[in-house]
Order: structure tokens, then C-alpha cells, then sequence
């Protein structure tokens, strides 16, 4: 009986130079057993599975994510024949992931071991050097090895690259990838063609160099108007304050010179009265008299 039922059974990536590509493992627990798993490969620096080990449970299924580490150089011919192999065993149901050891998966325990083999299949992109016509026949799937060929020895090192190589890698990747596509690009163009993106990069810095000088301009005179506007406001804030101070200073004198009126008014008033009222008494007493 088939404890471990695997799909698919040919690992298929797709091939770009510098480039990472992945694709998945389906696992699915056939048995009324827990069941641990192991994956292995003939090449353990040029691939990274996630998880490389687990436990299925009962009827249950599990995904395995393998990626295929970017390359550097084509394989001849597109033809890869790394390999992978996934070992099963029953393990005790409360098996967990911390419990799994490498002696578990060891031929000579005694315990029942289901071993299932899958091949790497590269798919090359439409536009990839690797599929142009050769020799005038167009290169087809690029795996035509038999599988029932004798395989190459699958390491039982831990199929996940050191975590320093695989960041060496990754960053190696990363710093060079836009040079790299860019220098492709140049290459892959005819003459005349990269002549003319030449042309078209200078006109285009020409350009650019123009708008940033523009900008530049427009730039200063808005800085030379907000200082006319900020000098403006100022001045006018001053005239405001002078203004305030010299209707202040007149209201003040006016009040002075109406005080000085009204005591002017007294003074001149007074002896105008002084004198009506002695040339009444005077009228008064010469009527008395003639009386």
C-alpha cells in the first residue's frame, strides 16, 4: 500500500539566468498512520526546500516548496539531472517536527521506508537564448534522460543551503541585477539601434539638464518676490505703527487746546459780567437819586 502519494513527480522550473524559480511538492497521507518525511537531492547547495522535514497526519496533506537557487551559467543543452528523493516512514502519533531525526530514515532500522525519486525538468522562457534554432533544429524539452538511468549519489546533507552562501548569493544578485539586464539589453541590440538609444539618452540628459536650470530660475525669482513681499510688509507694519502713534499724539493736543479754550472762555466772561452788574448797580443808584 502507498503510504505517501506525491504529485507532481517531475520538479519543473522555469531557467533565467540569475534568477530564482520555484515550484511546489504536494503530499498527501494516504494511511491511518502519522507519517514523518524527509526530502534529499543530489545537489544541496542549489536548492532550498521549505520544509525539508515534517509529519503528515492521518488522511491529511502537506506542501513542500522547493527553489531552485539562481545560476550564474546554463546548463548544457538545458538538460539538468539533479535529482530528489522523499522518504516516508510511520512514526508514533505524537511524533512532531522537533521529534524527527536523521536515523529515522536509515535503511538498516528495521522499519518500513517508502522512497519515491523526482527529476528536475528546466522550462526556459519564450524569449531565452536557449530555445533559438541550433544547427537549424529548435531545442524541445530540455530533460530526455531516462529516468531508469543510474542515478547520482543523493547527499544526506541537509538540502538547505548555508544561511552566509545563500546571503552572499542573494546579494551578489540584488547589487547586479540592474547592470547585468542593462548590459543584456545593449548587447542584444544591433548597431545602429544602440547608436540610437545613445542619441536618445543624451537628448533626454540635454533635456533634463535644461528643466533643472528652468526650475532653478523660477526658483530664485520666487525667492527674490517672497523677500520684496516680506520688505513690503514690514514697511507697512511700521507706516500702521507711526500712523497710530501720530493719532494718538493728536488726539492729545486737541484735548490740550479744548482745555485751553474753555478756561479762555472763564477768563474773558468774568469780567464782562463784573462790569454789567456795576452799571446796573450805577443805574440803580442814580434812579434812586432822582427818586
Amino acid at each position: 500500500m502507498e503510504l505517501l502519494e506525491i504529485q507532481p513527480r517531475e520538479l519543473k522550473f522555469t531557467f533565467e539566468l540569475k534568477k530564482q524559480s520555484s515550484c511546489s511538492i504536494h503530499l498527501v497521507n494516504k494511511s491511518d498512520q502519522y507519517l514523518a518525511f524527509k526530502v534529499k537531492t543530489t545537489s544541496p547547495k542549489g536548492y532550498c526546500v521549505r520544509p525539508n522535514t515534517g509529519v503528515v497526519k492521518p488522511k491529511a496533506e502537506c506542501d513542500v516548496m522547493v527553489t531552485m537557487q539562481a545560476q550564474r551559467v546554463a546548463p548544457p543543452d538545458m538538460q539538468c539531472k539533479d535529482k530528489f528523493l522523499i522518504q516516508s516512514t510511520v512514526v508514533p502519533y505524537s511524533t512532531t517536527e522537533t521529534d524527527i531525526r536523521s536515523d529515522m530514515f536509515a535503511k538498516d532500522s528495521g522499519k518500513y521506508l517508502e522512497e519515491k525519486k523526482l527529476r528536475v525538468v528546466l522550462i526556459g522562457p519564450a524569449h531565452s537564448p536557449v530555445l533559438l534554432p541550433h544547427n537549424g533544429l529548435l531545442k524541445q524539452d530540455p530533460c530526455h534522460e531516462n529516468f531508469s538511468q543510474k542515478d547520482q549519489l543523493l547527499s544526506g546533507v541537509e538540502n538547505t543551503p548555508p544561511a552566509h552562501v545563500v546571503a552572499k548569493d542573494v546579494e551578489g544578485f540584488k547589487t547586479a541585477k540592474v547592470t547585468d539586464r542593462a548590459a543584456k539589453d545593449v548587447e542584444s541590440r544591433p548597431a545602429e539601434d544602440v547608436d540610437e538609444l545613445k542619441l536618445t539618452n543624451d537628448i533626454a540628459k540635454e533635456k533634463l539638464a535644461k528643466d533643472i536650470e528652468e526650475l532653478n530660475s523660477k526658483l530664485n525669482v520666487l525667492e527674490l518676490n517672497l523677500s520684496e513681499a516680506k520688505l513690503t510688509i514690514t514697511e507697512l507694519t511700521e507706516e500702521r505703527s507711526m500712523a497710530t502713534r501720530e493719532k494718538e499724539t493728536l488726539k492729545h493736543e486737541l484735548a490740550m487746546l479744548r482745555r485751553k479754550s474753555d478756561v479762555r472762555r472763564v477768563q474773558v466772561g468774568f469780567p464782562f459780567l463784573f462790569v454789567l452788574m456795576i452799571a446796573l448797580i450805577g443805574i440803580a443808584a442814580g434812579y434812586l437819586m432822582h427818586s
